[in-house]
């Protein structure tokens, strides 16, 4: 079975993403820096986790230390790589660029090199639907020209995304980018909105609500996103002979193995619907606090996947009350809170 090194298996999507390689019986090295941006004991008991099971091994480091990336890898072989691990978040990236410049963009580029020099099979690396920024058209699509990017953190995912182009027609190295739409689901970070509201309502504090809740995103589950991941695994990009060999629609570059794929649930959601459904899945109703718009957010994100339904014939499509129900019981057994 094939050797997948990914990064940040500690994290949220990266720890989902591990436990369902290693189900279908593939040999797993994670990598991730364990930063403290949010609670690390959350962290920890991800790889503690991961730890337990056959065919995990794992490295603690940042991504920014190259010599020992390139030692891991090294020593592991692998024929995959996917990059997950990046300083994540919207509105930390406010007060906070530096970081995401050091482990987005240069962290990224240590990741592509050791793609590179191990020539692996497919490189997958994690992009975001922050990178459509002022687009207005939706559903968004991979087609879509994205140059209005409205955050340092979506513009550091752009950057990676032209940086992956560039050493897959370079290198002739499979690459493959999925920008991920707003992801939700058990063991998830602390700093998104549906983890806070769940934690606020559950203790009878407020919950801040953004441009007086006429928000809409594409709520994907994480269990859907990374079956997706899986998928695209096997649909390795081909360098093309030449345009007229690109399927309509295919966001393949024409001068390299190399495609940017959306995975969300297409399915745009208001934010006030989200909200019923946490406090359904609580058994109570939050105490609302109406905010204006926050600097650097977007009123709506929504995904068009039938690129992705074309090359690995799966379609997300959890819906959010199950979804929720699901996290909610989680939330309560993790922290010790009875129903």
């Amino acid at each position: 079975m094939k050797r997948v090194l990914v990064t940040g298996t500690a994290g949220f999507i990266g720890f989902h993403l591990a436990r369902l390689l290693l189900s279908e019986g593939f040999q797993v090295h994670g990598y991730d820096g364990m930063t403290d941006y949010y609670d690390v004991t959350l962290k920890q008991r991800r790889h503690q986790m991961l730890l337990q099971t056959p065919g995990f091994s794992a490295t603690e480091d940042l991504l920014e230390n190259q010599d020992r990336l390139m030692q891991v890898a090294e020593d592991f072989r692998p024929d995959i790589v996917v990059h997950l691990a990046a300083q994540a978040g919207v509105r930390y990236s406010l007060d906070h660029p530096r970081s995401y410049v050091e482990s987005n963009v240069l962290g990224t580029f240590n990741v592509m090199e050791v793609a590179r020099t191990h020539k692996v099979e497919h490189l997958l690396m994690a992009s975001t639907s922050s990178v459509y920024g002022a687009n207005e058209d939706m559903p968004f699509s991979e087609l879509d020209k994205a140059d209005h990017q409205l955050t340092i953190y979506a513009a550091t995912k752009k950057a990676n995304e032209a940086m992956g182009h560039s050493y897959a027609h370079l290198w002739d190295l499979p690459t493959t980018m999925f920008r991920f739409f707003t992801v939700y689901g058990n063991w998830g970070r602390p700093d998104l909105a549906y983890f806070k509201f769940t934690d606020a309502i559950l203790h009878d504090r407020p919950i801040d609500i953004y441009n007086n809740g006429e928000m809409y995103r594409d709520f994907t589950h994480v269990d859907d996103l990374v079956r997706g991941i899986r998928l695209l695994i096997d649909a390795v990009p081909e360098r093309p002979a030449s345009k007229a060999d690109i399927a309509e629609g295919d966001s393949l570059s024409p001068v390299a193995p190399f495609r940017v794929v959306n995975i969300g649930n297409s399915d745009k959601v208001r934010l006030m619907d989200f909200i019923e459904a946490i406090e359904e899945a609580v058994g109570k109703k939050a105490i609302r606090n109406y905010m204006p718009m926050q600097m650097g957010d977007v009123p709506a994100t929504w995904a068009d996947t039938a690129l992705l339904q074309r090359l690995t014939g799966f379609r997300p499509q959890t819906d959010i009350r199950d979804g929720m129900k699901s996290f909610v019981a989680w939330y309560r057994d993790y922290y010790g809170i009875d129903a």
